[in-house]
């Protein structure tokens, strides 16, 4: 079987490493092509990779008949029009949450994904494809503590773009939590709220951090989100499940323990996201690889994920604003065929 052909719109910090991640990484697939508005950061990319060309209009490069599969890598407003280029052309495409910006156009990419009547948008929650979150899931599945009661979660890091608001913390950082939940327990999460602790000093003006999210699932599950993005130490994100017959905890970092003089102990906290999720997105790129040549095309998350996702968020910026619980506005996924 020949090697996949993969176009990779948007050449920024993740989608260069994910052209890295192909290259080097992946097998049974190649960059073919490379798409940027930065034209000069596409041509550098492109010029390190055998065969690779650089393609300037992003739908054009959909369209290209000597591309099977596409990973979209571009900023979140670009996503619907590239989204439904692909669903046209009928092209595999892995997408960088978000799915869309919004609530309504990403109901309209569920909506005709769906039409088509198969699978061809995975959204990149990479947690899912974790060690530790798939230990997690497997023990909640096989019932060894029963009866999950409560989900309390941490989400961490060291600092944020300038260009970081508050709404960004919900929709950028909370939205991974949001699909951890909906992950773990199989069941949508109907209402949430947005808890602003005291500031922290020395987080940018303007920027509420550190934020709680509390969020109640549709059988009653109880989650709670610490979420603190300029803590100035490192990248930490813990997740602990408490059920009826048990706890169970991932996250903790616990690799290499030192004890030295005088009386010292201590160990290594994750710098960053790559060092965290590194052989998660890993084994993400590669099972999307193999689904995508064996014709199964999704291997992951869906564009209802991605839209599930949206509504809680933005459910959470209403929170935010008005400090109340917000009920989540989600259509029937039985009255959406295929989704």
């Amino acid at each position: 079987m020949s090697d996949l052909r993969v176009a990779v719109l948007g050449v920024g910090i993740m989608g260069a490493d994910h052209v890295a991640r192909l290259t080097s990484k992946i097998s049974g697939a190649r960059v073919a092509v490379v798409n940027d508005y930065l034209t000069d950061k596409a041509e550098q990319i492109a010029a390190g990779i055998p065969g690779c060309r650089v393609i300037a209009d992003p739908l054009d490069a959909i369209a290209d008949p000597e591309v099977d599969a596409v990973v979209l890598a571009t900023p979140g407003p670009t996503h619907e029009k590239q989204l439904l280029a692909c669903l046209e052309h009928g092209k595999p495409v892995l997408c960088e949450k978000p799915l869309t910006t919004d609530v309504e156009t990403s109901l309209e990419v569920v909506k005709r994904e769906a039409e088509l009547g198969k699978r061809l948008i995975q959204v990149g929650f990479m947690r899912r494809f974790d060690h530790e979150y798939a230990a997690l899931k497997a023990m909640l599945d096989s019932g060894e503590l029963g009866r999950p009661l409560v989900l309390h979660c941490a989400h961490r890091n060291p600092a944020v773009p300038p260009s970081f608001d508050s709404a960004m913390v919900v929709r950028d950082s909370l939205v991974h939590e949001v699909d951890v939940t909906r992950f773990l327990f199989d069941e949508e999460i109907v209402s949430i709220q947005i808890i602003k602790p005291s500031a922290n000093p020395g987080a940018p003006e303007g920027l509420v951090d550190p934020q709680i999210a509390v969020m109640r699932t549709a059988s009653g599950k109880h989650v709670d989100v610490e979420l603190f993005v300029t803590t100035g130490v490192a990248y930490e994100v813990r997740t602990e499940v408490v059920a009826e017959k048990g706890s169970a905890m991932i996250g903790l970092d616990v690799g290499l323990v030192r004890k030295t003089a005088p009386g010292n102990w201590g160990g290594q906290i994750t710098p960053g996201f790559r060092e965290r999720f590194g052989a998660a997105y890993d084994s993400e790129f590669q099972r999307w690889v193999d689904a995508v040549r064996s014709g199964v095309n999704v291997d992951g998350p869906s564009a209802w994920d991605g839209y599930a996702a949206a509504a809680v968020c933005e459910a959470g910026v209403q929170s935010l604003g008005s400090g109340q619980p917000v009920e989540v506005s989600l259509v029937s996924r039985d009255s959406i065929m295929g989704a």
